[in-house]
């Protein structure tokens, strides 16, 4: 039994399928097959079952799978952590991030990092839910996690970036636009809403923001991505309220800052002892711009 074998036992799961797993191996079928099979005798248990759409796991391969991708994390740290003694940073770096988040600032920092070391895998789990975000730190699988809040349950050391903030997006040609003045949810109250999926923590925040303000707009479309979601709104379907970082390019003419202002703090999680890639990310992202954009302050009472 070694890691090789988790490792295939892991993409099989993973793909459902020996032949999408073998191919994604790059091995032959018939060696993953006997690998699997060898795996599962020295274990005494079987790991998969074959059903009429592919492999399915057995609830003791859950079991086993669970602790194989914890070894095989731990096993990808050591080796990136003795090619970085050499001055040779190669391995993978796994991030989480809630949707959004950083959108300009993450892609910079991340481009930054390759550059200093070219040999580095960066793997992005955009918008996991709750439950998988837990369940990825839970194994260890996570180098890093760029959000609002720590989630429960979490041992990340905590760094924070600086505050994210938010605007709403209006369709081209609204007459709320005019003048570039900030606005209340009050002056949008009466427009159509588009929203996200409900399992997603951008729309979560503004669930809590408009039960906190007691408004309750019509939802006229919801969208997975906030890349989606403004262009549906730049196209007149509604008005939508994102982080300010996350409006396309282009498209920041349709974005106005919010009164009083919206703010959530951006936190860099990192897991305890670090390795050289998550420090130096840690110093980009310091470096980055979070002030996001600026609110007007509100005109002088007569």
């Amino acid at each position: 039994m070694n890691l090789r074998q988790y490792e295939y036992a892991l993409t099989v799961a993973e793909e459902g399928s020996m032949t999408a797993a073998a191919e994604r191996l790059r091995v032959s079928q018939p060696s993953l097959s006997q690998q699997i099979g060898a795996l599962e005798k020295h274990l005494g248990v079987r790991l998969f079952t074959r059903t009429p759409s592919g492999m399915a796991v057995t609830v003791a391969g859950r079991a086993f799978l669970a602790e194989a991708r914890i070894a095989t994390t731990a096993s990808r740290r050591a080796l990136a952590a003795a090619r970085a003694a050499d001055g040779d940073l190669a391995g993978e770096l796994i991030i989480a991030v809630h949707m959004g988040l950083g959108a300009r600032q993450l892609p910079r920092a991340l481009g930054r990092l390759r550059q200093r070391y070219p040999k580095l895998r960066v793997t992005l789990h955009e918008e996991p839910d709750p439950t998988e975000m837990e369940r990825l730190a839970r194994e260890g699988t996570l180098d890093a996690i760029l959000v609002h809040r720590i989630p429960a349950g979490c041992t990340f050391d905590t760094h924070v970036l600086g505050e994210e903030s938010y605007v709403a997006v209006l369709p081209d040609g609204h007459p709320k636009l005019a003048g570039g003045t900030a606005l209340s949810l009050d002056d949008l109250v009466t427009e159509g809403w588009v929203r996200f999926r409900r399992t997603s923590k951008l729309d979560d925040y503004l669930a809590r923001l408009l039960d906190d303000t007691g408004t309750s707009p019509t939802i006229v479309a919801s969208a997975s991505q906030i890349t989606t979601a403004v262009r549906l709104a730049a196209q007149g379907l509604g008005v939508t309220v994102v982080p300010a970082s996350a409006v396309p390019e282009g498209l920041e003419r349709l974005a106005r800052p919010l009164l009083p202002p919206l703010t959530e703090p951006v936190l860099l999680g990192l897991r305890r002892h670090p390795g050289p890639a998550e420090k130096v990310l840690l110093d980009h992202l310091r470096q980055e711009d979070w002030r996001g954009v600026d609110v007007p302050a509100p005109p002088a009472s007569t």
